[in-house]
């Protein structure tokens, strides 16, 4: 799970962890920090639960100040779901009455790998709190999005090593009206990324969330079939920034992004981890920054071995 670490902010606000073992009150105030609240099973000093850190938490804090939430850790998650934390917070909505944003699963891999953070149905958080503005989510084993209806989100973000096909019809089925931001990360077959380019249609259509302008489809083991869909894909008109991050990219779907529709309106295009030659790498950013695009074509990667296509590899998957 190289690639992953703590949040450092949710919602413009900086990370700030609850120190829910001592009895000092926060020396931030509820509306100026995102506030990560997670406990350590194997922490021989401590034996609080999530639910008795996150009382501490709403006693400590003023809850009608809070803006963002970060769940960490919240014991064994490779045995409990999120549905546990998830329930908490949700009991907590009329206390919570400022809440914009929410990110469940806040793990390094010293903590759980992706592939083992146990999660549920995300969008009991979008019924409880129709003010929320962002929804951030990593792990993919249980994971399910309801198609929901939410008037106000404005970003999505999923980081899964797999994400299920099922996941991704649900947020294409629902009515985000708001929707600026979508981040998924496709992931793995061994882990769950049971999605093809046929599941995207609905989203590359450009029909499904009008206000959408960032759009990351990232750490795909497919991600030149993704780049040659996209390159046609009329969603891409409306964009401003473009990520196909993290994956398995290669010159073919490279090339295929630049034949196909101009990109020279965007202002950000982001392939970093890659498995570009030089000469392409070259060839893309000739072909933008004259427009002023942003292009990040960093972290080239080398195959496993001699296996050539076949080795490459996402930079994140169990």
């Amino acid at each position: 799970m190289s690639g992953v670490d703590h949040l450092h902010e949710l919602l413009g606000l900086p990370a700030v962890d609850f120190r829910h073992a001592t009895n000092e009150a926060p020396a931030q105030a509820a509306d100026a920090a995102a506030w990560r609240i997670a406990v350590d099973p194997y922490d021989d000093e401590s034996e609080m639960t999530w639910e008795q850190a996150f009382q501490a938490f709403l006693g400590a804090v003023d809850p009608g100040g809070v803006l963002a939430l970060i769940i960490g850790q919240w014991g064994e998650a490779t045995d409990e779901t999120s549905s546990y934390p998830i329930g908490l917070v949700t009991a907590a909505a009329d206390r919570l009455t400022s809440l914009e944003a929410i990110f469940v699963g806040d793990m390094t891999r010293e903590e759980n790998e992706i592939s083992w953070i146990e999660q549920s149905d995300v969008t009991a958080l979008l019924r409880a709190f129709p003010g929320l503005l962002e929804l951030g989510v990593r792990g993919g084993t249980s994971l399910e999005f309801s198609p929901s209806k939410h008037e106000r989100l404005r970003s999505l973000t999923i980081e899964t090593g797999g994400l299920p096909a099922g996941v991704i019809r649900g947020i294409l089925d629902s009515e985000l009206p708001a929707l600026e931001r979508l981040d998924l990360w496709l992931g793995v077959a061994e882990y769950g990324g049971d999605a093809d380019v046929s599941d995207l249609a609905p989203l590359l259509s450009g029909s499904r969330f009008p206000r959408l302008h960032h759009l990351g489809l990232r750490n795909s083991e497919v991600q030149n079939e993704i780049a040659t869909a996209v390159a046609g894909a009329p969603v891409v008109a409306q964009l401003r920034t473009l990520d196909l991050s993290h994956g398995t990219l290669g010159d073919e779907g490279a090339a295929a992004l630049l034949e196909g529709q101009p990109l020279t309106h965007l202002e950000r295009l982001d392939l970093h981890h890659h498995f570009l030659t030089a000469p392409m790498e070259r060839r893309i950013k000739e072909a933008l920054e004259p427009y002023g695009v942003q292009v990040d074509v960093s972290e080239r990667e080398e195959p496993w071995g001699d296996r050539g296509a076949e080795g490459r590899y996402t930079t994140v998957s169990e």
